[in-house]
């Protein structure tokens, strides 16, 4: 695709409400609790959601906390989102089950630092980070007007001000692109649990405002109505985890990029920020985010690479997509001067030891803005004088 400069592109999102973005948010609800009593949990949590059914598990190392006190929280999480359906909901009639137990003392060895070794990875892995100037928060249009559409939906859902939308949601939108730059909107869908009071149509009215709210009219000339697809498939009554098994860490791509740029294959959710999947990503969009941001590149991939129990990256690689080897070399050069990307390094440079991840699960973990707790701190565009020549 790097050839071609015509062509269409797509990217969907999920809500809150979809059964992945429910486990998600509960694994991160975990990763937070522990933070919150020590700032140096280590948390490697996985949910299962199912039909009145949530089940827990994975390796923690922290505070003591009281299985009852993740329940309640873990109820707290599902009645936030909105589920008080038969199938699905934050009452007693869904069984809440923890199997978290303590980590590994051999990950734990690899990890930890010691004497004059600091602290290694917590696992091998390739992580990248993309920013271009595709919009104002410096992420590709399609997953970014996607996230929007579902996030507005949510916000009115929650307020009453729309009425007879259920939490589980999808949008997906295809940008025309035109000499490499998105020139407008050629199709929209949205999927969205309904309750039984609406048929289709008045579904499709009720999520038009949401497309036209979400997605500035110089990309909308010319829409075709035809193109805007809502449920396709007919009722969505049924919906959430008790339509579908929700499971951390299944919506990567929607997570960060839309698939604009390469993925490395880790999740986010459910792990504390000693774990490079989520640290070193949040690293690369940060140095990236930072490179666009200074106007030295219309966009920019990184890619760092970990072993586990190594502190220092094994390889950091950058692409400007202008084919300047100069200019390359010259910000390569900048972030090994100016970036320390061992595990703690990122930790400090982002202050991530605080509890700011629940938040994270739904709508994007990149193109947020950076909020006065620390969350989304590597959405700051902090660091752009490093790279100006």
């Amino acid at each position: 695709m790097s050839d071609l400069k015509n062509y269409l592109f797509t990217s969907e999102s999920v809500s809150e409400g979809h059964p992945d973005k429910v486990s998600d948010r509960i694994s991160d609800m975990v990763v937070d609790c522990y933070l919150s009593g020590d700032p140096f949990s280590r948390v490697a949590c996985e949910t299962l959601t199912t039909t009145n059914k949530v089940v827990l598990a994975g390796e923690v190392r922290g505070p003591e906390i009281k299985k009852d006190e993740l329940v309640h929280k873990v109820r707290n999480c599902i009645k936030d989102i909105g589920y008080d359906q038969k199938g699905f909901t934050w009452k007693e009639e869904t069984k809440i089950e923890s199997h978290l137990h303590s980590q590994s003392a051999d990950i734990a060895m690899g990890v930890d630092s010691s004497g004059n070794k600091d602290e290694g990875a917590g696992d091998q892995g390739i992580m990248f980070g993309y920013a271009c100037n595709e919009t104002e928060m410096l992420m590709p249009a399609p997953i970014h007007y996607s996230h929007k559409i579902l996030r507005l939906m949510a916000e009115d859902r929650k307020s009453g001000k729309l009425k007879n939308i259920e939490p589980d949601s999808k949008s997906q939108v295809t940008f025309e692109y035109l000499d490499g730059k998105p020139n407008k909107v050629k199709s929209v869908v949205i999927s969205s649990q309904h309750s039984e009071d609406v048929n289709q149509n008045e579904v499709k009215e009720l999520l038009r405002p949401y497309l036209l709210k979400s997605i500035p009219e110089n990309f909308l000339r010319d829409f075709n109505e035809e193109e805007f697809y809502v449920n396709p498939t007919g009722n969505f009554v049924i919906g959430g985890p008790d339509g579908d098994c929700g499971l951390t860490g299944r919506k990567i791509i929607v997570d960060t990029y839309g698939g604009a740029a390469p993925h490395g294959g880790g999740a986010f959710s459910g792990k504390d920020p000693t774990k490079v999947d989520r640290s070193a990503a949040y690293a690369a969009r940060y140095i990236a985010k930072n490179i666009v941001a200074s106007k030295i590149a219309d966009k920019c991939l990184i890619q760092l690479a970990y072993a586990i129990g190594v502190s220092k990256p094994l390889s950091i690689y950058v692409d400007l997509f202008d084919n300047d080897l100069e200019k390359n070399k010259f910000v390569k050069n900048k972030i090994s001067e100016n970036f320390d990307l061992s595990p703690r390094g990122i930790r400090e440079m982002l202050n991530l030891n605080k509890p700011i991840y629940e938040k994270t699960a739904a709508y994007g973990h990149f193109g947020r803005a950076p909020e006065s707790n620390g969350a989304f701190s590597w959405e700051k565009t902090d660091k752009m004088s490093f790279f100006l020549k």
